[in-house]
């Protein structure tokens, strides 16, 4: 009899402490998600109810005309495609650079393959503010302010380091007798990385991807020094931008900044199980 009221009340415990543990994800979940409600509800609202005593709750009245104000008068949409097409050229010209590099340097034998790696890794030592001067000289030298360029390179630049970090780790684990066998049956090296490498490299490829998507569509820094052009502004800086001098209408400016979340949502929401995988891969074979 004792054994079984101790079983009863261990498996009372038990589902206590499995409510409890609900409980504490679901409060979790909400801290977390809250922030983006708040910043749909701030996007429907108009100054008055903003600094008006309603900054928490829900609109008197939803001021959808500020998402229309943001993607006209504000010019958020042609901001929203400058993102985008930066966001993507860094993306693909990162990620070639890096899957041919690293291969290069894991898989070719030369003599000085460690020496360039060490390099390469020294870069993720450098800090992005440090850079700041030494290449708004050298873009302006060459007359590349105010173009996609001014931007891709240097984001390129810092986005190799950390992609050659996480793929070679991963190559490392790829048996060379994969290679050898394709070897023997008459394939060639480029062959070789294109149908036997490329494939088993794609996880980390979208480590890569995710970690670069999330440094460039966010980057305020470079962007706000190297653009003037309206032409040319990337969503971080026209937003910015969206605030006047004397007088501000925070809605649009909401509204401006959902437009700017809804990619990186969109991406975890279709793409949760990549990254969670994405993030396992670069973390433990990285």
């Amino acid at each position: 009899m004792d054994n079984v009221a101790n079983k009863k009340n261990k498996s009372g415990v038990k589902k206590i402490g499995f409510y409890l543990l609900e409980a504490m994800l679901a409060i979790w979940a909400i801290i977390q998600v809250y922030p983006l409600f708040w910043l749909f509800l701030f996007s429907v609202k108009n100054n008055t109810e903003i600094f008006g005593g309603n900054i928490l709750g829900f609109p008197r009245i939803w001021q959808w005309s500020n998402y229309s104000e943001a993607l006209s008068s504000g010019n958020v949409g042609r901001y929203f495609i400058n993102s985008s097409i930066v966001t993507i050229l860094t993306i693909v010209i990162s990620s070639i650079l890096v899957a041919t590099s690293a291969y290069a340097i894991v898989r070719m034998k030369w003599k000085y393959s460690k020496l360039v790696l060490t390099i390469f890794l020294m870069g993720m030592m450098v800090p992005i503010h440090a850079t700041l001067l030494p290449l708004f000289i050298i873009l302006k030298d060459l007359n590349l302010l105010n173009t996609y360029a001014s931007l891709v390179i240097p984001y390129v630049a810092f986005a190799i380091p950390m992609g050659i970090f996480i793929l070679t780790g991963f190559l490392y684990t790829i048996p060379k007798e994969l290679e050898e066998s394709a070897f023997l049956d008459g394939c060639s090296i480029y062959k070789s990385f294109y149908y036997i490498i490329l494939p088993l490299i794609r996880p980390a490829l979208a480590t890569i991807a995710i970690f670069t998507y999330l440094s460039t569509w966010n980057e305020l820094m470079f962007a706000n020094t190297f653009i003037n052009s309206d032409a040319i502004k990337t969503l971080t800086v026209g937003i910015m931008s969206l605030s006047g001098q004397y007088q501000t209408e925070w809605g649009p400016i909401g509204a401006g900044l959902v437009i700017a979340t809804i990619p990186t949502i969109l991406i975890y929401v279709l793409l949760s199980e990549q990254v969670q995988k994405s993030l396992v891969v670069g973390a433990v074979k990285g």
